[in-house]
């Protein structure tokens, strides 16, 4: 089934695979860990796309970038660790280094660190379970994020319609689930979603 996935979404046009991690308490879901991604890395050659929403990243990086995540992020909440050390950790792998931010949280949370990350992640729903719908309070955060790192990637809630709403916003990435694989075409839904973000 993953490698099946995998090979659907090359096939369609797909930039990259993103991952979720849910460790159960930074969020209430668990997700599978780095067997999956190392399962992923021997079927396909799409950069692979891995966001820890977990409250100890700093134990799980190494894990990921050895079974082949591409690029990592981490949450700018977590306010009590060191996060520029955490970043540093996540490129002395090879890895591109993200912050991934949630909708209520002050965009002051992710401007000190800048200069350490390549990739922005912005969440467009609560995170945690799939299939909720995009919260346009988020379109500001986009924008001021625009020109500042080389990625920015908006995750959630992410359709037809909000795609359009990301991308004028200054989103370069969208980050879709529910969309693609609950559309009868897959291949047309990314396609869709690349053409809204040229």
């Amino acid at each position: 089934m993953l490698s099946k996935t995998a090979y659907m979404l090359e096939d369609a046009g797909a930039d990259w695979i993103h991952v979720d991690v849910m460790d159960g308490h930074f969020v209430p879901d668990l997700t599978l860990g780095p067997k999956m991604v190392a399962d992923l890395r021997h079927v396909t050659v799409l950069p692979l796309d891995v966001h820890l929403m977990v409250e100890n990243p700093e134990k799980f990086i190494e894990s990921f970038a050895i079974a082949g995540a591409n690029h990592i992020y981490i949450h700018c909440e977590l306010t009590h660790k060191n996060l520029k050390q955490i970043l540093q950790h996540i490129h002395s792998f090879g890895c591109k280094a993200g912050l991934a931010i949630n909708p209520e949280t002050p965009t002051s949370f992710v401007d000190p660190f800048l200069d350490d990350i390549d990739h922005v992640l912005i969440m467009s729903v609560n995170p945690g379970r799939a299939g909720q719908k995009f919260m346009p309070d988020v379109l500001p955060k986009i924008t001021h994020f625009k020109g500042k790192v080389a990625e920015v990637v908006v995750d959630g809630g992410i359709n037809n319609q909000t795609s359009l709403l990301a991308a004028d916003a200054g989103a370069t990435t969208l980050v879709s689930g529910a969309y693609i694989f609950g559309y009868s075409n897959p291949t047309n839904a990314i396609h869709v979603l690349k053409t809204n973000t040229v």
